[in-house]
């Protein structure tokens, strides 16, 4: 059976799940739960759809863990997992082969509550959301994926009414509405259990979408419905708005002759995508666990982490200017000089996110590009 080699871990494949462009959040993950256990002392891991175990091993080897209980609903992968986890010390790990429910139920009935959760689960995530919540500890982190991209990319809307509460739509920044809808449905989730939950950082990788949550009893700062919301984009000029709940029926965009009625979407997580303080935790940490490859990755989070709930794709500033597409870095450093914030975003190589208004992003383009 093939072998592969991934931070620590070696492991075997055999008939497991295995998918190898999901390193990267892989090692997010490692990072974050290590940042974790040297902050609270602690780190026990439940990872629910765990494959063939990579994930969970690394957890071990890498992140410190002191405790990881590996979860497979297939039981025909199970001599494979055991081989994997074998690594471990025997009391460090357990693994069965049920419903990922059935593990939060039991999980909350036992009081056995986790540090970290880790849910990498195909498809949507959205029948697992609520349960999940019932097996973590306050304080803990949850990560959770999707790759159900048509759905969460505003393609089937009513789907995504169905299963997050949120009425997607498609438009230019459709991958980070998709991370945020994730985020939202947490959210409100936990809300409904008193709990809150702060996104510590959000990842859109190769059409899977992964977001990890920490889950608290009192939420910083903002009130929850500052920070969960709707976001409008005007088909006309394709400026954006985050127009305020109490005024949903009258959103437009007032940058025309007559206003133009917004394309809302949503609810959606409408806060930062990122907790910089986090990351920045992240960054420290990654050169000691050989992860400095991941440290441009997470240095765009910070710059990102904070700016408002879209970004800009360059091709939709060179269709709607009718134009050629300046570079990104000196239309970020145009926009920076004139007093806005700007950088470019992880969710697209050739986008940028801005407190600018469209109509400026557009206007500073066209004097670049003379």
């Amino acid at each position: 059976m093939s072998k592969i080699t991934e931070g620590k871990a070696i492991v075997t494949i055999g008939n497991a799940f295995y998918r190898p462009h999901s390193q990267t959040s892989r090692d997010l993950g490692v990072l974050a739960g290590s940042v974790y256990k040297s902050q609270m002392g602690q780190l026990r891991v439940l990872d629910g759809m765990t494959g063939c175990g990579l994930r969970a091993l690394r957890y071990g080897l890498e992140a410190g863990a002191d405790f990881v209980w590996a979860n497979d609903g297939d039981p025909e992968i199970g001599a494979v997992l055991s081989q994997n986890l074998s690594q471990l010390p025997a009391d460090r790990y357990r693994i069965t082969h049920e419903a990922v429910n059935r593990v939060f139920w039991h999980c909350a009935i036992d009081r056995d509550y986790y540090d970290l959760i880790d849910l990498d689960s195909f498809g949507h995530p959205g029948a697992i959301v609520a349960d999940c919540l019932q097996a973590v500890r306050y304080g803990g982190l949850i990560y959770l994926t999707s790759t159900d991209g048509r759905t969460i990319s505003g393609h089937f809307p009513q789907d995504s009414l169905r299963l997050y509460g949120t009425y997607s739509r498609v438009h230019p920044c459709v991958q980070e509405h998709a991370l945020r809808m994730l985020i939202g449905s947490l959210a409100q989730q936990a809300e409904r259990l008193g709990l809150h939950v702060v996104p510590v950082f959000s990842l859109y990788a190769g059409q899977i979408y992964r977001v990890m949550v920490r889950v608290v009893q009192k939420l910083p700062k903002n009130r929850f419905d500052q920070s969960y919301g709707f976001v409008g984009h005007c088909p006309q000029c394709g400026d954006y708005r985050v127009p305020d709940w109490r005024y949903l029926s009258r959103a437009s965009c007032d940058r025309h002759e007559k206003p133009v009625p917004l394309t809302l979407a949503g609810p959606l997580w409408i806060g930062p995508l990122h907790d910089r303080t986090m990351i920045k935790s992240m960054i420290d940490r990654a050169p000691s666990l050989d992860l400095a490859d991941q440290i441009p990755l997470l240095t765009l989070m910070q710059d990102e982490a904070e700016l408002p709930p879209y970004h800009f794709p360059l091709a939709e500033v060179g269709r709607r200017g009718k134009m050629d597409i300046p570079p990104r870095d000196r239309l970020i450093e145009a926009l920076v000089r004139s007093g806005y914030r700007a950088t470019a975003t992880h969710l697209q190589g050739s986008a940028i996110k801005t407190d600018a208004p469209f109509g400026v992003v557009l206007e500073t383009a066209q004097s670049l590009s003379h």
